[in-house]
């Protein structure tokens, strides 16, 4: 990995050291319109900033697109960037995966700052160079591989979201959880929400999160083997954010809480991940982020999107599936029978 993670305690210096170390003749910052309003007036007077232009997008998933993308370069052309010039993307994984795409490919790239404000976007977007956009209704479908310089991660900026931004951003805490270890699982599964936050515990459960995937990224950054274990619960997921899109869009990480319960499930049947287990995190799933309303007349419209996902190969629908917590196998496949199973068993929990 080429870009440098900070965990950041001053941000107004630490922003100045990234900005310093990235060469520039021009800065740019990317918001959307809710960091526009609740993020960007935080660091809007630094001095590392001035001169800096801001470049609004709209807000939601459904504006992951190619306008938004065009948006960006026409501005950065309207502001006279050049291939020396810097992008700051400050927001949440739409942000820096927009964001960070619209600067790898403008001028054939230009360096990239992430400024994640959403716990998704610290755990998961800003970290590993997959930059992206959505098209013709699929999810990620367009991208690069490219890092930014720096990501500066400032857990302060959670304390703008609601409960519901907070627990997208966890499922993916989840997740590394479960291809790390017993320990880091089970402190996952007894944070307390319901309660005060405990923003000191949550920022230290943030960087060990953050050092799993960098571990991962770091051994395989193009995808090639390993760091497919960062796909778990990504393959139902991914299918059930694109379904959902076409009616009442979620957000990313409740899509991939109810895909780990698919894959977990999956993993139970055909790897032997142990039963007892798979039922405490899928309980804590369901408590937490309840359940999509599926029937099995959308069964083949699922599955449809499942054959789209780019991990596929061979025309196998791929997945990554469990024998035990940090026991992985990657390019699982399934019958079109198991994973009807697997949405039976998703609906009715038995």
């Amino acid at each position: 990995m080429n870009q440098r993670v900070v965990i950041s305690e001053n941000l107004k210096l630490d922003l100045a050291c990234a900005i310093s170390e990235c060469e520039h003749d021009r800065l740019f910052v990317v918001v959307d319109e809710t960091t526009a309003e609740k993020c960007w007036p935080r660091i809007a007077d630094y001095y590392s900033l001035k001169g800096a232009q801001l470049i609004i997008i709209p807000a939601s998933e459904t504006h992951k697109n190619l306008e938004s993308v065009i948006h960006i370069w026409e501005k950065l052309e309207e502001g006279q960037a050049t291939r020396h010039s810097c992008l700051i993307n400050l927001g949440g994984g739409m942000v820096t995966d927009l964001g960070g795409f619209a600067a790898s490919t403008f001028k054939r790239g230009i360096n990239f700052i992430n400024i994640p404000t959403t716990l998704l976007a610290m755990v998961d977007a800003s970290v590993g160079g997959k930059t992206g956009i959505n098209f013709n209704g699929l999810k990620n479908e367009v991208g690069v591989f490219n890092d930014s310089k720096f990501v500066l991660l400032h857990t302060p900026f959670l304390k703008t979201l609601n409960m519901e931004n907070m627990l997208s951003g966890y499922a993916e805490m989840l997740k590394h959880g479960l291809i790390s270890n017993d320990r880091v699982l089970a402190e996952l599964l007894t944070f307390d929400f319901n309660g005060k936050i405990d923003y000191c515990l949550l920022q230290k459960m943030i960087a060990e999160s953050v050092a799993i995937k960098e571990k991962v990224v770091t051994e395989d950054p193009y995808e090639s083997g390993m760091r497919k274990a960062l796909n778990l619960g990504h393959t139902f997921g991914h299918a059930f954010e694109s379904w959902a899109l076409k009616r009442k869009p979620i957000l990313h990480g409740y899509a991939v809480a109810f895909g780990l319960v698919c894959e977990l499930y999956m993993s139970v049947v055909e790897c032997g991940f142990p039963t007892e287990k798979m039922r405490q995190i899928t309980a804590f799933i369901k408590e937490n982020y309840g359940q999509l309303p599926i029937t099995c007349n959308d069964y083949e419209e699922l599955i449809a999107l499942m054959q789209h996902d780019k991990k596929n190969n061979a025309n196998k629908i791929n997945f990554t599936l469990l024998s035990n917590i940090g026991q992985i196998n990657i390019d699982q496949s399934a019958t079109i029978e198991q994973i009807k199973e697997t949405f039976d068993f998703y609906r009715e929990g038995e």
